[in-house]
């Protein structure tokens, strides 16, 4: 039954194809001369432009992964911990080129804060932990000491342990040492999804909380003493370590010079919050998210629900990074007010507190800086540390902005992509494309094209950054102004291709930053959307915010013989969740992609790259003919490998996330380029809650009730992937991953790579 319904569903697609270029009129698309687009009218921005924009605090310095920023007392220096465990420090100044090695942990590194008398007692914490799964002790805060002398160097057999909790999917560590001379410490609720472990609201274990200790007055038999005025120590059973809980993940936090705690709380399902965290307080995880009902039923901690100061919706904000008050002279617009981010969509924000209410709220700027930590030296100055480019970089005024003359187009017919938008004729100029894996959208068809400004040329296979070009995934380098264009259609009948309805075009475009050659990834794509009318001749510009409607489906294989399905259109925010630095911005137009023949209408069948190639589109001839490059197979074709099927779907759709640097959570590579048995995938345990499989795995060789990769593609609610862009399951898809896993007892196509790689053996 499986392999029907995939003949089926590729009959399907084939016909879907042709009837959308059929849709077209006019001219045959020509292979073998381009014509020019000369017709954009897709300039400037619907929104106001934000007031500041981001440069290189220190341009010759670059580090690897670095997670968390520390100002060391009595010098001008940073201490900064990366994740792989080694921690080093820099000068602060703008020429800096290096950074002096300080310690080498050996551990997967959160945290780092050097003591407020480090001049004297040259001390620095760290906040680590233990690789691998889940550990009564696995998160662990320790002590070290520098070594003797006025080096910038720690002794690593000094290390003394302060305190160990359980790890798990959550781990928080952030530290920082408070106006009191105390030591707080973020820990996360440790379980994953949902607070699997319910440690939220439990004041008897040190998850979930940010904790508060004394390493400068230890208590009998511990190295660590808990203040007299810590709020639970008179609170039967309770932790009296804990200062503030009912926290899922404070990803940073920090005080202020009035003595505030600051704290971003990365959400779950639908908000990321601000906090200003008082002693004692309860913030409700994971009874509530932020001010919403979560797990109503849960029994709840003592006190009332302490507010989030401000929230943001998964529309705009996806992993929120708290931030400092900013106290420089330099932006003297933003003294006094606290700054803050998002890792995932690189957006910058910003707020002012009196003490009662937040008098003033905004984005900054709209970066593509992977913002994991803010740092802030001696005078205030706040820094945005990006993990993946490893750079610091510092806030400054926008450049003046001109006016343009041509107003952003609200309506599809006015961007200069169609020669008639009602009756969907491209421009000319315009180079039609499809690619080998399609990402699924809930069953709509879509049709591709690739808009270059005048003659202008695509640099092939030269996107490294920020992996280098031995990495599995390339990308293309692209020129100022090139427009990705994609329309959405879907069926309304089930199964009757004659009542597809287009629901709306999306558009990413890239403007290339002055003055930047997009070495460090500082490239600029920007997503629209355009929603369909109802009869089909244009499409309106969508809200920033994205908007959801429900759509009323003609289904016979429903017992009401309709089914409702809801659609979203993405907001701005979203379209950067998948098309990010790691990923290279763009999905469809690569190599791995495009190497496949594409129907050009009137009976030309051809292999892209070779028409691209013949068109001078490349800056330089290709380097092999297509059939010497690698590409994905379709997953579709059933006469194909089902290994190379199932890892083309994965690549599709799950791979922009789940790589180095992707943003996925799950510390997974599922790039179809590489053998599986690189991927960080079989029999690994799970960090983001089990969903009542029976000892699962991610994915467990010949056994899909286990992997957890097919069941979280079943998944309809909390937990499913794609976690975006996706709100039905399929079934087609669900079918070929759940067929490939219990093919997987066959050791050796573990081994081989996912994608067809000419000078390699492929399964």
């Amino acid at each position: 039954m499986r392999l029907c319904g995939l003949v089926t569903l590729t009959m399907t697609l084939l016909v879907g194809t042709s009837l959308l270029a059929a849709e077209r009129s006019g001219k045959p698309f020509n292979t073998k001369h381009r014509e020019l687009w000369t017709t954009n009218h897709i300039v400037g921005t619907p929104e106001p432009p934000d007031p500041f924009v981001t440069e290189e605090a220190f341009p010759k310095l670059k580090l690897h992964e670095p997670l968390s920023v520390g100002l060391i007392p009595g010098s001008n220096r940073f201490g900064v911990a990366t994740r792989p465990g080694k921690i080093v420090s820099f000068e602060i100044r703008r020429d800096v080129t290096e950074a002096t090695p300080l310690l080498d942990v050996g551990r997967t590194v959160y945290g780092v804060v050097f003591h407020p008398d480090f001049a004297k007692n040259r001390y620095l914490y760290v906040m680590s932990v233990q690789p691998g799964p889940e550990s009564p002790t696995g998160s662990r805060i320790s002590r070290y000491t520098m070594k003797p002398g006025d080096g910038w160097e720690a002794d690593p057999a000094s290390e003394q342990i302060v305190l160990e909790w359980p790890s798990g999917g959550h781990n928080g560590g952030c530290l920082r040492f408070g106006p009191d001379g105390c030591l707080y410490i973020a820990t996360g609720d440790g379980s994953g999804i949902a607070d699997g472990n319910i440690t939220g609201q439990d004041l008897t274990d040190l998850t979930g909380s940010i904790l508060r200790i004394d390493v400068n007055h230890p208590d009998a038999g511990r190295p660590y003493g808990i203040p007299k005025d810590s709020p639970f120590v008179t609170t039967p059973k309770a932790r009296g370590e804990v200062y503030s809980f009912g926290h899922r993940q404070v990803w940073k936090f920090s005080f202020d010079r009035q003595q505030r705690l600051w704290a971003g709380e990365v959400g779950q399902d639908l908000w990321e919050m601000v906090y200003l965290v008082k002693r004692g307080g309860n913030y409700g995880w994971s009874v509530n998210e932020g001010n919403h009902p979560f797990r109503p039923e849960r029994a709840r901690g003592p006190g009332a629900f302490e507010p989030p100061i401000v929230e943001h919706p998964h529309s705009d904000f996806r992993s929120i990074t708290g931030g400092y008050v900013s106290y420089t002279d330099r932006l003297p617009e933003l003294k006094n007010a606290y700054i803050y981010g998002d890792y995932d969509t690189g957006k910058l924000w910003t707020l002012k507190h009196d003490g009662t209410k937040v008098t003033e709220h905004r984005q900054l700027c709209d970066t593509q800086i992977r913002i994991v930590e803010f740092a802030q030296d001696a005078a205030g100055e706040v820094y945005l540390v990006d993990f993946a480019g490893g750079g610091f970089h510092r806030i400054i005024p926008a450049p003046p902005h001109v006016a343009s003359e041509q107003p952003f187009p609200r309506k599809l017919s006015e961007t200069g992509l169609f020669a008639s938008t009602k009756d969907n004729t491209p421009a000319a100029g315009l180079i039609p494309y499809s690619v080998n894996a399609p990402l699924w959208s809930d069953g709509a068809e879509k049709e591709r094209f690739l808009a270059l400004p005048g003659d202008e040329k695509i640099q092939f296979d030269s996107v490294f950054y920020p992996h280098g070009p031995a990495y599995a995934d390339v990308g293309w380098r692209f020129p100022d102004g090139t427009v990705l264009v994609k329309t959405f259609s879907l069926e309304m009948d089930s199964g009757d291709s004659a009542s597809r309805k287009r629901l709306e075009t999306r558009i990413l475009q890239y403007r290339k930053m002055p003055g930047n050659d997009d070495e460090y990834g500082a490239q600029y794509w920007y997503g629209y959307t355009y929603i369909w009318n109802d009869e089909q001749t244009d499409a309106d510009l969508a809200p920033a915010e994205g908007v959801d409607r429900v759509l009323t489906i003609k289904d016979m294989t429903t017992n009401s013989g309709q089914r409702e399905q809801t659609w979203r259109f993405p907001s701005r925010a979203e379209c950067t969740l998948c098309h990010t630095m790691a990923s290279k911005y763009v999905l469809g137009v690569t190599t791995l992609q495009m190497n496949k023949d594409h129907d050009y209408g009137h009976g030309v069948v051809a292999n892209q790259l070779a028409v691209l190639n013949d068109l001078h589109v490349f800056q330089k001839p290709l380097p092999k003919p297509p059939a010497e490059l690698p590409r994905l197979v379709d997953y579709h074709d059933t006469l194909a490998s089902k290994n190379l099927r199932a890892r083309a779907y994965l690549h599709a759709n799950c791979a922009h996330c789940h790589r180095q640097w992707g943003g996925g959570n799950a510390d997974i590579d599922l790039q179809a380029s590489i053998p599986l048995t690189a991927t960080r995938t079989i029999d690994v345990r799970l960090g983001q809650g089990t969903f009542q499989l029976a000892d699962p795995r991610v994915l467990v060789p010949g056994d899909p009730a286990r992997s957890m990769i097919l069941k979280r593609m079943q998944l309809t609610t909390l937990g499913r992937m794609p976690h975006i862009a996706s709100k039905v399951v399929d079934d087609q898809g669900v079918n070929l991953i759940h067929d490939w896993i219990a093919e997987l007892k066959d050791e050796k196509l573990r081994d081989q790579p996912g994608a067809i790689h000419p000078r390699l053996a492929v399964p």
